[in-house]
């Protein structure tokens, strides 16, 4: 293809040269934008205006900071001529000549659809609708071109087409609406419907400008679920491009600018539309990644309505073929084999509401977290300086947490994939240390927990740094489970008085216990939930219905103790007390009893 390279003159020519090029954009009915072909980078572009023929000046926003400054109107007929261009002209190959270039570097010429000068001439055909005017004060009579463009704009009048037919063409000026006063209530009234479209504008290769039809609302729109490198504006007003910004942004350019196309509108957090772009020539979002144009981004993820499977799988596609973004791209290494990375076990406790001890079929007791979740947490210190601080009724929505994992799971088995092993880290100025963890997606009956305990607003989900892989390998359930949960002011997000859990703990108070000892007599069979095994014969109990917490001893046995801590030190462990004390765990751990209540023992104990 020829270049599309200006020529300088600023005379019509002679003997103008044919050049070609494809149509980026059609700025109005007289005026095109043609490209070359890229290598190695966006091409070269230039505006050619058609020559001896006028279409009506397409609408325009008032200029921002102006407060006398006032939008400009559609002339009759400027957009219809746009439109007709663009239908026609949009990615297509055209060839033209330069007839004209003025001072202030204008270039005037002739287009003709096609390779050559036999395809259709866009200004004959312009006329012929009655979509453009000639400019008879420039004609020539020895100019057969311009003598056929009189020609067709005399029979043009005569079959009043376009402007020429009656009515001055008042209909044909749109309202174009350049702000929309509530965005989110915009974007909630489509339910997320696909909308026709055409993008006017591609700002990045991730944010176009859209104008939305049938009532002309031109919004911009982000991609939901990806981000491109952008563009930066210096102080000077310059525009610094980030690495493959450019190339993302024609990427985009390339496949959408003033295309037909449907957006679906899928949220609008701080005033920013996000929606996906739907082409039948495929999903650019997917294609952005893919191509490694684009990242993916866990904020606006969750949104995306078209399956954010693919957008991962499309991401982790460019990361493995380390294409542009990715081109040093390094995959971390995998430090688990198969069968340590995906087992059946068995729920034996639940610990707080984030992480729960499970038993291999090995007999081996292993600690597992569920991955990129954060169970409820206190605000600030604990007030009351007197009081002990318990963290399973004192931080709201910890005991409905831990109390939903303890119902679905105990005794249960589970499958578990291991995601990740964050490894150990120092205490931290305010923070605590912490021992390596392994972090796993645990599912049982199909459902994933880390999900169901998210969707319930029992648990908040870990947002990490776009380049931390260590998460979940279910991350964008989380992610939408959490969207669900605040929409919903579930749990955590709930905007009502936050759960209060009074619970006397009567287990190391000889007073209180016998108190509580004749009302949990008369009371018979009582229910309770094993909340602590101190030894194979010793429990620490919780009696829902009346809200304590008791030491209960086995009536008529007594089991070896185990190792405690004593006043004089460290009291060694009686034979099998281990074994009698893992028995009894495995029995009745944090599952629902029934009790009968004797007497009052030594120490506080029931």
């Amino acid at each position: 293809m020829a270049s599309v390279s200006a020529p300088s003159q600023t005379a019509p020519a002679s003997t103008a040269p044919l050049q070609r090029g494809i149509v980026k954009m059609v700025l109005s009915g007289c005026a095109i934008i043609v490209r070359g072909q890229p290598r190695g980078g966006p091409p070269p572009e230039r505006q050619i205006n058609l020559s001896n023929i006028r279409a009506g000046a397409m609408a325009r926003r008032a200029a921002q900071g102006q407060s006398d400054a006032k939008d400009t109107p559609d002339e009759p007929w400027a957009f219809q001529a746009r439109e007709f261009l663009r239908k026609k002209l949009i990615g297509k190959e055209v060839c033209f000549t330069v007839e004209i270039k003025t001072a202030l570097g204008r270039e005037y010429g002739m287009v003709y659809l096609g390779k050559d000068t036999t395809g259709e001439n866009i200004a004959e055909s312009l006329v012929n609708e009655g979509l453009a005017t000639v400019r008879r004060e420039g004609i020539r009579g020895n100019n057969p071109d311009q003598a056929r463009l009189c020609e067709l704009e005399d029979q043009s009048k005569s079959s009043k087409k376009g402007m020429w037919s009656e009515g001055g063409g008042a209909h044909t000026i749109r309202d174009v609406k350049y702000t929309i006063e509530n965005p989110r209530n915009f974007v909630d009234s489509l339910h997320q419907k696909p909308i026709n479209a055409i993008i006017e504008h591609v700002r990045d290769g991730s944010v176009v400008r859209a104008l939305l039809l049938p009532d002309y609302y031109l919004v911009t729109v982000m991609l939901s679920g990806v981000k491109c490198p952008t563009f930066k504006r210096e102080g000077d007003g310059t525009e610094s491009p980030e690495p493959f910004a450019a190339e993302a942004k024609f990427f985009t350019e390339s496949r959408l600018l003033q295309r037909d196309v449907q957006i679906i509108l899928e949220s609008c957090p701080n005033q920013i539309i996000l929606g996906t772009i739907l082409h039948p020539n495929g999903n650019i979002t997917e294609l952005l990644l893919k191509e490694g144009f684009a990242r993916c981004v866990d904020w606006s993820m969750a949104v995306y309505t078209q399956g954010a499977e693919k957008l991962r799988a499309a991401e982790r596609s460019a990361k493995e073929r380390k294409v542009r973004i990715w081109k040093d791209y390094v995959a971390p290494t995998a430090n688990l084999d198969q069968k340590d990375r995906q087992f059946v076990a068995k729920v034996m406790q639940v610990v707080n509401a984030d992480a729960m001890v499970v038993k291999l079929n090995s007999g081996e007791y292993k600690t597992i977290h569920l991955s990129s979740i954060r169970p409820p947490r206190t605000d600030g210190e604990n007030k009351d300086k007197d009081k002990r601080f318990r963290p399973l009724y004192d931080i709201p929505y910890m005991f409905e947490a831990r109390e939903f994992l303890r119902k679905k799971l105990i005794g249960k088995k589970v499958n578990v994939t291991v995601d990740y092993i964050r490894a150990a880290t120092g205490p931290g100025e305010g923070t605590p240390a912490f021992a390596e963890r392994t972090c796993a997606t645990v599912t049982i009956g199909g459902i994933n927990i880390a999900e169901a305990l998210v969707s319930k607003g029992l648990a908040t989900v870990i947002k990490y740094r776009q380049d931390d892989d260590q998460r979940s390998s279910h991350y964008d359930e989380l992610l939408a489970a959490e969207a669900r949960a605040i929409k919903n002011g579930k749990g955590l997000h709930s905007k009502k008085e936050v759960p209060i859990h009074r619970v006397a703990d009567i287990s190391g108070e000889t007073q209180k216990a016998k108190q509580f000892l004749p009302f949990l007599q008369r009371a018979g069979r009582s229910e309770a939930v094993v909340e602590y095994v101190f030894s194979g014969s010793r429990l620490k109990l919780y009696m829902p219905k009346e809200t304590c917490l008791i030491t209960f001893l086995l009536a008529g046995i007594e089991c070896p103790r185990s190792s405690r801590n004593m006043p004089g030190g460290m009291q060694v462990a009686e034979p099998f007390s281990d074994e009698a004390m893992l028995f009894t765990k495995e029995l009745v751990l944090q599952r629902e009893v029934n009790i009968s209540l004797f007497f009052f023992f030594l120490m506080s104990s029931i």
